[in-house]
């Protein structure tokens, strides 16, 4: 976490209680990182683990807490948020962050395959955010932030059902901005170009040379981290953007 030495600080998050989903490992796992640095209270959900526990131990004795949850069963996501809510009272920080970019030849995918494509991808949004609205009304405000990607405006191949459903979180972001922007709830998207995670790199970016397409195809030169993504969550969390909402906001160092 050296890299994050000298970034911003917001002092409005202090004491703040967060909810992030897919916090486990990669780009959740910085967002509840720089979240618990702030002072924030942390709670996220992932279905790994180890990962999962290995922060909870690394960041303490920071108020962090992991809830072993699938979000494609909403039933159960919503019996974390309730126990969140519970235990430290509503939550102010939402953050749509679980996803699987699966890759999948056109011919493979099925309807059942399509429908879990969506469930990890897309459906979690809506309910997650439901679920919190009504506390983030009482307590006069909140922040939901949720996690696009630029997959859908590049036109990947092999990304159909995962590009689609990013695609659908920026009218699900507009449309929950006007529907909740009355009771000061804001309500944006980060879509982040290519990040090499442990996960990409393990998966589909295996090579220098594919490291360096993904680098040859944006405007910057350096490659995007994970703390770049995490850095603009806690902005959108914050008290300093309180009249930023029904935006998407690329972190992508200008790809093509």
């Amino acid at each position: 976490m050296a890299a994050l030495a000298n970034a911003a600080s917001y002092p409005s998050l202090a004491g703040r209680i967060a909810f992030v989903s897919g916090g486990g490992s990669g780009i959740g796992a910085f967002i509840v990182t720089r979240l618990a640095q702030q002072g924030c209270k942390v709670a996220f959900c992932d279905v790994a683990d180890a990962a999962s526990q290995a922060l909870v131990a690394k960041l303490a004795p920071a108020a962090v807490r992991y809830h072993r949850c699938d979000v494609r069963d909403i039933a159960a996501l919503r019996a974390v948020l309730v126990a969140i809510e519970k235990e430290w009272g509503p939550i102010a920080v939402l953050v749509n962050n679980a996803a699987r970019d699966d890759r999948h030849p056109l011919e493979s995918v099925t309807p059942e395959y399509w429908d879990d494509a969506l469930a990890v991808n897309l459906r979690h949004h809506f309910f997650a955010a439901q679920a919190v609205a009504p506390g983030m009304a009482r307590a006069g405000g909140g922040s939901v932030i949720n996690l696009g990607s630029v997959s859908w405006m590049r036109g990947i191949p092999l990304l159909e059902a995962y590009a689609s459903a990013k695609a659908a979180i920026v009218g699900f972001t507009n449309t929950l901005a006007r529907a909740l922007g009355p009771h000061r709830i804001r309500v944006n998207a980060i879509a982040p170009g290519t990040v090499l995670t442990e996960r990409q790199r393990q998966l589909w970016f295996q090579t220098e040379a594919q490291v360096e397409a993904a680098r040859a195809a944006q405007c910057l030169p350096d490659l995007i981290a994970p703390e770049d993504i995490a850095n603009l969550a806690l902005f959108l969390a914050s008290d300093d953007s309180r009249l930023i909402t029904k935006q998407t906001i690329s972190v992508n160092a200008g790809v093509l």
